[in-house]
């Protein structure tokens, strides 16, 4: 039930970006107006209220929480298909956005309770699971309904069939005891106050090596899953259903081979080294930023798919090991409030700036480059790859003193 709520939650995140096209033509909108729209309209309450709703979860009902968190982000992106211009569009996001605050960080502790620590990164990777089984499904049913009826119906659709959900989520998902496979179980004492927490994490240099890492990959994970449908449909010329095929089929099957692989590579060599659930990520990505750029600059379309391909699994590598990190790295007692904080600076830096970012330097270069702006954009946009491998390397040498159970 987790990974079906995780499913929707990024199949809610995600859709737009499929939908993007008709959106721009429909509501004359410009790239930087649909990068504001997708990503920092999305980020601006996610990330605001991400931590205090994880204070909220290590003191109350974490299957609560998300129940209304689901039901939530799930009616405002219903709403989102009957915006008439940017604006009410952008405080509809702002309320999927406020939804989603709610269904990530109390998942990771329910897991982190559900699972040992020798199966925790597995765990935590078929969890994770959700991001492309959600993102390849907002991409096909998105361009499928938006080719045969249009993009407001594609979003009262997933919509609608979030807030259904909820009520089952509620019924079938039970919270487990508090940290019950830790070998001290501070699930006894009270949560501690969030100051209490910051100074735990602050005295762990890796919980902030990890955190801005993944914010570094995720702007370019972000920038590319909502600028890539646009990408191939102005470079290749393919139509709306064409390019969700195309796209759909790349995210779903890279991400779950580099998701499973990620999450299996850490149990099994997170065992011997604990600075291997940050090594794992970081040579994923410096292998990821060339096959990108191959594949940005090719003009063969099976050639691309390959190349897209292998990057795409490597790039979401990280997910299993690194919030499994991020798991040990807190005591139980306040381990939802340390994954919020980890996802406030994932995301704020991720979806923030990367969907934006792609937009803007996309609509710069266009006086130069025409429709192959976006093909430079993305060029650019790498070299937060090779940043966030930079900050996962620095981050293994941490892992080992950082480490609470």
């Amino acid at each position: 039930m987790l990974i079906v709520v995780y499913t929707f939650n990024f199949i809610d995140r995600q859709i737009v970006g499929i939908l993007a096209g008709p959106i721009k033509a429909e509501l004359a909108l410009t790239d930087t107006q649909l990068g504001l729209m997708g990503g920092l309209a999305f980020a601006l309450f996610y990330t605001a209220l991400g931590v205090p709703i994880g204070l909220l979860a290590d003191r109350k009902s974490r299957v609560w929480i998300m129940t209304v968190a689901l039901a939530l982000w799930s009616g405002f992106t219903a709403l989102c298909g009957l915006a008439q211009n940017f604006w009410q569009l952008f405080l509809a996001r702002m309320g999927v956005g406020v939804g989603e605050a709610g269904g990530v960080a109390p998942a990771y502790s329910l897991i982190a309770d559900y699972f040992p620590p020798a199966e925790r990164a597995r765990a935590l990777a078929v969890y994770s699971f959700g991001i492309p089984m959600g993102s390849a499904a907002g991409i096909f049913l998105g361009g499928w309904i938006a080719s045969t009826i249009d993009w407001r119906t594609a979003f009262i659709v997933v919509g609608l069939a979030g807030v259904a959900l909820a009520p089952i989520f509620r019924l079938v998902v039970r919270d487990p005891v508090r940290g019950r496979f830790d070998p001290v179980r501070p699930v006894d004492e009270a949560a501690p106050a969030f100051g209490t927490v910051m100074r735990t994490l602050f005295a762990k240099p890796s919980f902030w090596l990890l955190s801005f890492g993944a914010g570094s990959c995720s702007i370019l994970g972000y920038g590319l899953i909502f600028w890539l449908p646009s990408f191939f449909g102005r470079t290749y010329g393919l139509e709306l259903i064409e390019v969700s095929q195309f796209y759909g089929s790349i995210i779903l099957v890279g991400g779950i081979i580099g998701i499973w692989g990620g999450g299996w590579l850490g149990d099994r060599l997170g065992a011997g080294s604990r600075g291997a659930y940050a090594r794992i990520p970081a040579i994923a990505f410096l292998i990821a930023a060339p096959c990108y750029a191959a594949g940005v600059m090719s003009d063969s379309l099976p050639v691309t798919y390959v190349l897209f391909l292998i990057p795409q699994a490597l790039g979401l590598m990280w997910l299993g090991p690194v919030i499994t990190a991020v798991q040990h790295i807190a005591p139980a007692n306040m381990r939802t409030t340390a994954s919020a904080s980890f996802l406030f600076i994932n995301n704020l830096i991720g979806i923030g700036l990367g969907t934006m970012l792609f937009g803007l330097i996309s609509d710069k270069l266009a006086p130069s480059f025409g429709d192959q702006s976006l093909r430079y954009s993305i060029l650019i946009g790498l070299s937060f790859y090779l940043l966030s491998a930079a900050l996962f390397f620095l981050a293994s040498r941490r892992l080992d003193r950082d480490w609470e159970a």
